[in-house]
């Protein structure tokens, strides 16, 4: 996927293209969620809502904003079937999502978050494969960390479709990553068992086996289809890898803490003051 924002001239980009990129962009902007953006283009065109992410993403880059990493999407099977589609999806990870490990996010900043745990990568060299392996990844990880995806959609109540979700940035919302980095040697991500707690309760539960089989099978897909596209993994990138277990809506004064066996734990609250809408 392009990320130099010179690279697709505007008089290149389709009205519908723009249409959509606008309308969420808006939302992000306003607070005010958008209706869905599937009814803008042909039934199920996922390279279309790619091409509005992409614009989005090139927007973001020529206000300043750095990618530092990929997030994957629906990479459990039971998603996947509810969304009718067969395979992930991805979107880009800019630097301004991060929030520190322990800490909040204020209320207000996202329209309706919810939150999942993840095993991140951080990858020590590229991946340019086209046809990229999990031995490969294994190569090229750095080191491993747990993480928190909070994700946010930008359509009304959540009614999106694969080409929403695919045009919303993968429906990114923030970050937040362990402060324990872990070599990958001598782990076996596929067996990891991931707890999530909200206000100590266990909210969701799962394994590294139910992200596409292993953390290491996402990341390669990844990397497979970002060197197809042109634009590879590069060393330095942070991966998020897909979430390990059923993702929780979160609300003002909600405190979330996974623990992935192995990798240690990452913990966010959400501020309770003002409304988190």
């Amino acid at each position: 996927m392009p990320t130099d924002p010179d690279r697709v001239p505007p008089d290149a980009v389709p009205p519908a293209v723009v249409k959509a990129a606008d309308a969420l962009a808006e939302a992000a902007r306003t607070g005010a969620a958008c209706p869905p953006v599937r009814t803008l283009f042909d039934h199920g065109d996922i390279d279309i809502a790619y091409a509005v992410q992409r614009l989005n993403l090139q927007r973001g880059q020529a206000d300043g904003r750095r990618i530092v990493g990929r997030k994957i999407g629906l990479t459990s099977p039971a998603v996947q079937r509810q969304l009718g589609v067969d395979q992930p999806d991805f979107g880009a990870l800019f630097a301004d999502m991060a929030v520190p490990e322990g800490g909040e996010v204020p209320a207000g900043q996202l329209l309706q978050p919810k939150v999942e745990a993840e095993v991140a990568l951080v990858l020590g060299s590229d991946l340019p494969y086209r046809e990229c392996t999990v031995v490969d990844v294994l190569r090229a990880v750095d080191f491993v960390l747990p993480a928190l995806e909070i994700v946010d959609s930008r359509v009304a109540g959540w009614d999106i479709s694969i080409v929403d979700t695919v045009a919303d940035n993968a429906s990114c919302g923030l970050y937040v990553l362990g402060g324990s980095p872990v070599p990958l040697t001598g782990l076996n991500l596929r067996s990891v068992r991931m707890t999530m707690t909200r206000g100590g309760e266990v909210v969701s539960e799962g394994t590294g086996a139910d992200c596409l089989g292993s953390p290491l099978n996402a990341a390669a897909w990844l990397a497979s289809a970002l060197a197809g596209m042109g634009d590879p993994l590069r060393a330095g990138d942070l991966v998020l890898t897909g979430a390990l277990g059923p993702m929780v809506p979160a609300a003002p004064g909600d405190v979330f803490e996974a623990r992935i066996s192995n990798l240690g734990s990452v913990r966010v609250g959400f501020s309770s003051d003002g409304d988190n809408q």
